[in-house]
């Protein structure tokens, strides 16, 4: 059995000062604090950036301050009340996060529901968390919600009429909101962050206020992670925890956030908003790894010869930069140049100012790090669940190792179990599933342990390596077990290879359904991409144990799809549903 924790990190817990529970009303760590602290600080830099019609357009923390304050007096004004929950269904966006903000201030628990969601989907959370109302983008989001009787249902266009009435209710309670804000404790709850079901119905994870505090607070010591003037473009949904914390994290940092509500439009937001860090699912970083390999694979001559020498040379720099050590100055002077001839360029196709990515959600190949930081590009991987509150360890800019998940974050302990499952205490540890005191249970034991129902190993220095998930484990027929990730993970290095599922759960051999990139196989014959995918699944094969290699495989027609209920909104296989969904072709691999 390992642990880690304070026992290794003791020097660098969190909240020492912070043992034992706070009993004063409106005391400690609320989300409401962290907002007044941020608008109240003073900051120069703008809070947000949005795009508009006629380009980006800067909000202060003064302006941001102000709104937050009349949306909050104006949930008042409706008769929402601490502990009511209501609704979000929205993209990401500058609305959706000063109306959290002003539900903080209420004492309201916000109920996050995801802009794709079916009306089925916004059905079950809405009743499921009986929400007196929803804040909704649209129109048609709006439909969605149509015949739930639901007494308050707001869209973004109304938001000004909100704001009117807060106003007028502000004028005339001029305390009700600093009253409300004084009933609030740390450990009332903040939001209802719903798991994306990859098996069953949604559950509501409780997190409290003080949960996402110092998870907030745990993030900004992270050395080399985010300061004040940095700026973040962030597009991950904020009913995902993931996301969520970013969001947080503007406030309880400072930095800047630009909001581009639709991931597909990433690409143009780049140079427009210039970011420093950008967080992501390992999916965006995939596709860039993708068209950067595809773009080395076709230069020639004398380029070739100097890109090849500029890798060369970046994963020289990468060994010392992964350990936090400096240059010797020979390889200091190369890197120099290469950057200037090399690396600036790939940069400059992701804004020109990018010094960090921030992966989670799901794996990152090893690969992808790799090549990222022999280019100058650091993308640190993290590792957590919405139970914990979105992370448990991470990897630092200042010490790295690409394959891991990292160390564990300050104040937080990680041990593996007798069967390998990775079991997390901290002091971020939700409140428990709501209406699910059963579902809590399996989870999260008396001693505080929680079950991440993740598999892992930790190395003699403390770096977690995540080997597959609990439940995703595949027993062949012959009783051997495979980690399925670990292949998809190494189909999905090809360029070629854009998704893939291994099955093979009671069956005689592992088989796989691989979908391939468009834009890799234009021009290409099906015979050909055939030949291409076979080659490919060899070279995954060819470090595995036979009973791990996979016998047979199927290209599908179409990706895997959100729309379609495969993919989680971090785009992690539904394996379930993708098996259903496909059963015919499976049956096939083994006919």
């Amino acid at each position: 059995m390992s642990v880690v924790g304070p026992g290794v990190f003791a020097a660098s817990r969190c909240f020492p000062s912070t043992i034992g529970p706070v009993t004063e009303a409106g005391g400690g760590r609320t989300i409401g604090r962290l907002w007044r602290d941020a608008v109240g600080a003073g900051r120069s830099s703008p809070a947000y950036l949005v795009e508009g019609s006629d380009g980006w357009h800067e909000v202060s923390w003064e302006e941001a301050g102000r709104a937050v304050d009349e949306i909050a007096n104006g949930l008042l004004a409706l008769g929402v009340h601490k502990g009511d929950a209501f609704g979000i269904l929205a993209q990401t966006s500058l609305e959706w996060s000063l109306f959290d903000y002003a539900l903080a201030l209420t004492g309201a628990v916000g109920a996050a529901i995801y802009a794709n969601s079916s009306p089925k989907d916004c059905k079950y959370v809405i009743e499921h968390s009986d929400a007196v109302g929803v804040l909704v983008e649209d129109e048609e989001q709006r439909a969605k919600i149509a015949g739930l009787g639901l007494p308050h249902a707001i869209s973004f266009a109304e938001l000004d009429d909100l704001r009117a009435r807060g106003r007028e209710f502000a004028a005339a309670n001029p305390t009700a909101l600093a009253e409300a804000e004084a009933a609030i404790d740390e450990d009332d709850l903040f939001t209802f962050i719903y798991t994306s079901g990859t098996t069953g119905p949604p559950k509501a994870c409780m997190i409290r206020h003080r949960n996402y505090y110092e998870m907030a607070a745990c993030i900004e010591g992270v050395e080399g992670f985010a300061v004040f003037d940095d700026t973040m473009l962030l597009y991950l949904p904020l009913a995902h925890n993931f996301g969520r914390l970013m969001h947080l994290l503007g406030g309880f940092i400072g930095f800047t956030l630009a909001f581009c509500p639709d991931p597909l439009r990433v690409a143009e937001a780049l140079p427009a908003v210039r970011p420093t860090i950008l967080p992501s699912v390992p999916r965006l970083y995939e596709k860039v790894h993708t068209a950067l390999v595809s773009q080395f694979e076709q230069t020639q001559g004398v380029r070739r010869s100097l890109l090849d020498w500029a890798l060369r040379t970046g994963r020289q720099a990468s060994a010392y930069r992964q350990l936090g050590a400096s240059l010797p100055p020979g390889l200091a002077l190369r890197h120099a140049v290469a950057d200037r001839l090399v690396y600036r360029k790939v940069k400059n196709r992701l804004g020109g100012r990018l010094r960090l990515g921030v992966s989670g959600g799901a794996p990152l190949a090893k690969e992808i790090g790799e090549l990222f930081h022999a280019l100058d590009i650091t993308i640190i991987e993290g590792w957590g669940l919405t139970e914990c509150t979105t992370a448990a360890a991470v990897n630092r800019p200042s010490r790295l190792r690409f394959g891991t998940v990292g160390l564990p974050l300050p104040g937080f302990e990680v041990r593996t179990a007798e069967d390998g499952e990775l079991l997390i205490r901290s002091p971020t540890i939700f409140a428990g599933y709501y209406k699910d005191e059963e579902a809590t249970r399996e989870v999260l034991g008396e001693d505080g342990w929680l079950h991440s129902g993740d598999l892992g190993e930790i190395d003699e220095d403390g770096f977690i390596r995540i080997t597959d998930r609990k439940k995703d484990i595949i027993v062949t027929a012959g009783g051997k077990n495979v980690a399925p990730q670990n292949l998809e993970n190494a189909l999905k290095l090809a360029p070629l290879v854009s998704q893939a599922l291994v099955v093979g759960d009671r069956r005689r051999y592992v088989a796989a359904l691989i979908t391939v990139d468009a834009a890799v196989a234009e021009g290409l014959s099906p015979g050909q991409v055939q030949e291409r995918v076979q080659k490919i699944v060899d070279e995954a094969n060819s470090d595995l144990s036979r009973f791990e290699q996979i016998k047979r495989f199927a290209i599908l027609p179409r990706e895997f799809s959100a729309e379609e209920g495969e993919v989680t909104p971090t785009l992690k296989l539904k394996r379930r549903v993708c098996a259903e969904h496909f059963a015919a072709e499976i049956e096939e691999l083994y006919a």
